[in-house]
C-alpha cells in the first residue's frame, strides 16, 4: 500500500518505522533542508510538499503538533485533502479540537476521501512494540477497511463513535492523566511528612490498590519533578485543549477541573508559576 506521511517526528519517524517494515510503500514529507538530509541518509522516499506527498497515496497519516497546523497542512488549496485521490483515507493522529476532526470529516466527504480522526495514546517505545492505543471516530466500515494498515503500529485499535469522538476520548484522558500526575505530587508531599521517601512511596504504590498508569509513569521517571520537566509542554497543551473544549460546550470539568486548577498542578505539573 501507498502511504503519505506527514509529520515524521518523535511519534511519525517510528510509526514510518513500523509501516516500511511491514512492506508499505512510504514517502514522507520533508519541507526542511535538515529533514531532507535525514530522510536521504535513511535512504527514504520524500517529498518537498503536501500535494506531492499525499496525491498518489491510498492512505495519509497526519502526526504534526497543534490544530493549528492540522487545518494547514489538511485543508485548504494546498492541503493534502485537495491533493488526495478519491477512495484514499486520511488518518488524523494529532491532538486536536473535535470540531476540527469533524470540520476534516466533512471536507473529504466533499471529495470522496475518507476520515478517520484516530486519536493515539502512548509513546515512541509503544509504536516499536506495535501497542498504540488508537480511539478512532468516523466510519466503522472504513476503520475496518482500514485496520490491518494501523495494526502494523497499534494495538488496540477501538471504535468510539463518529469523527470527533477519538479526540473527545483522548482529551478526557489526558485531563484524568494530568490530573492524576497532580495526585501524585500530593502524595508524595503527605508521604514525605510522615517520614517516607519519595522513590519509597512511588515503588510501594505501584502495588497497591492506589495503582494507575500515571503513577507508573512518574515512577519509571525516578521522581514526579523528572516527570514534570520532560511533559510539561505537552501537558500543558492537553490541559489548554481540554478547557477550551469544555468551555465551548458549556461542560462543567467538575471535579477534574478543580484538580486541575490547584497549585499541585499549575504550579509544579505544568510549571506555570510565575505565569499565575
Amino acid at each position: 500500500m501507498k502511504i503519505g506521511l506527514v509529520g515524521a517526528g518523535r511519534m511519525g519517524r517510528p510509526i514510518l518505522d513500523r509501516l516500511a517494515a511491514g512492506g508499505h510503500d512510504v514517502t514522507v514529507l520533508a519541507r526542511r533542508q535538515e529533514t531532507r538530509a535525514a530522510a536521504e541518509a535513511d535512504a527514504l522516499t520524500w517529498a518537498g510538499t503536501v500535494a506531492e506527498t499525499v496525491c498518489e497515496a491510498d492512505a495519509v497519516i497526519v502526526v504534526v503538533l497543534t490544530d493549528e497546523q492540522v487545518r494547514s497542512v489538511c485543508l485548504g488549496p494546498d492541503g493534502a485533502l485537495a491533493a488526495m485521490k478519491p477512495g484514499a483515507v486520511l488518518v488524523q493522529h494529532t491532538t486536536s479540537a473535535p470540531a476540527t476532526a469533524q470540520l476534516l470529516a466533512e471536507a473529504g466527504t466533499e471529495r470522496g476521501i475518507g476520515v478517520l480522526d484516530a486519536a493515539l495514546s502512548g509513546g515512541p517505545h509503544d509504536i516499536a512494540a506495535g501497542r498504540l492505543t488508537l480511539w478512532v471516530g468516523g466510519d466503522e466500515a472504513l476503520l475496518e477497511q482500514t485496520r490491518p494498515l494501523l495494526e502494523a503500529y497499534a494495538s488496540p485499535v477501538m471504535p468510539v463513535g463518529p469523527a470527533g469522538s477519538g479526540q473527545r476520548v483522548k482529551l478526557v484522558n489526558n485531563a484524568l492523566f494530568v490530573a492524576q500526575v497532580g495526585l501524585a505530587i500530593d502524595a508524595v508531599r503527605l508521604a514525605g511528612s510522615l517520614g517516607i521517601e519519595e522513590k519509597a512511596i512511588l515503588a510501594a504504590l505501584q502495588h497497591g490498590s492506589g495503582a494507575s498508569r500515571a503513577l507508573d509513569v512518574v515512577a519509571r521517571g525516578g521522581s514526579v519533578e523528572a516527570v514534570a520537566d520532560r511533559l510539561a509542554d505537552l501537558m500543558l497543551k492537553d490541559v489548554t485543549v481540554v478547557r477550551e473544549v469544555a468551555r465551548g460546550a458549556g461542560v462543567d470539568l467538575g471535579i477534574l477541573g478543580t484538580v486541575l486548577s490547584s497549585d499541585a498542578v499549575e504550579e509544579k505539573v505544568l510549571k506555570r508559576k510565575e505565569s499565575r
